[in-house]
Formats: structure tokens, sequence, C-alpha cells
């Protein structure tokens, strides 16, 4: 006897007809792998060292003046030039003089330096620490400012 509820035997044996389903589309980053990690490979050092030379540059370990006689100042650099120059300190006549080396990075108070030559004038600076890279200044010493000493 046959079970009227059962289905027929025709059915299985034809094709199935289920939907077609598309592959799901690759992701961005899938499908530009390697174009990611050379643009994260590139561009996170070039971050990092933009952000440090920006807190570097932005707070100073240390504000002062120094007096003496400018001996030399120079506009030195391949690519990024910057005023270097060295003045010496006396403290008496007839004493060997210390050297303070320092960068100016503005024309204008390097101008005024060199107009000043041969005379005794103050700098005023600030000292900035842990400034990766030689192209702000070879010095640590960044001279903000010059005056006359009046005798």
């Amino acid at each position: 006897m046959t079970d009227p509820s059962a289905a027929p035997d025709d059915q299985s044996a034809a094709p199935s007809t289920s939907p077609t389903t598309e592959p799901k589309p690759r992701g961005f980053f899938r499908r530009h792998w390697l174009a990611t990690i050379l643009t994260v490979l590139i561009a996170t050092p070039a971050l990092v060292f933009t952000v440090w030379a920006g807190i570097a540059l932005s707070f100073s370990y240390s504000e002062g003046t120094r007096t003496g006689f400018v001996q030399k100042i120079s506009k030195k650099g391949w690519v990024c030039k910057t005023w270097e120059g060295e003045m010496a300190m006396t403290a008496q006549p007839g004493v060997a003089p210390v050297l303070f080396l320092f960068t100016v990075r503005s024309d204008s108070v390097a101008g005024a330096i060199t107009a000043a030559a041969g005379k005794q004038v103050t700098l005023t600076y600030e000292e900035h620490q842990g400034v990766p890279s030689s192209c702000f200044g070879e010095t640590g010493y960044f001279v903000t400012g010059v005056q006359l000493v009046n005798r």
C-alpha cells in the first residue's frame, strides 16, 4: 500500500532548482593588501616623525641669555638651511673663552646678529632637547633675540 502523504519518487530525481548565490564582494583591505601594507609602512614613521618634531620644537627645556662676542655666523645645510654660529664668552681678559654654539632659524634675528658683528651682544635663547633631525639646527640652542650691550 502506498502512503498518500509520501512524496512521489519522481520529484527526488528532478534537478535541484535552488537560487544561485553570488560570492560576497571582498573588502577593500583584502583587495589592496600590498598597497595597504606599503602605505602603513611609509605613513606611520612619517606621522611619528612629524609629531615628535612638533612636540620637541614646541616645548623648550630651558630659556636664558648669554653674553659675549659673536665670532662666526653662517647659513649652513644641504636641504634645510639654518644659521649656525658661535659666540666667545669671556669672564676676564686673558682667560680662554668658552664657546657657545647656537642655531638661528629666523633670518631677521640672524641679520641683527650679523649687524652687531665685533660688538658685545646678549643672545636670548631656548634650548630644545630631543629634536629628531639636524634639519632643524645643528645645536639644541635656538637663538630668538639679540641685544647690544652698552658699556
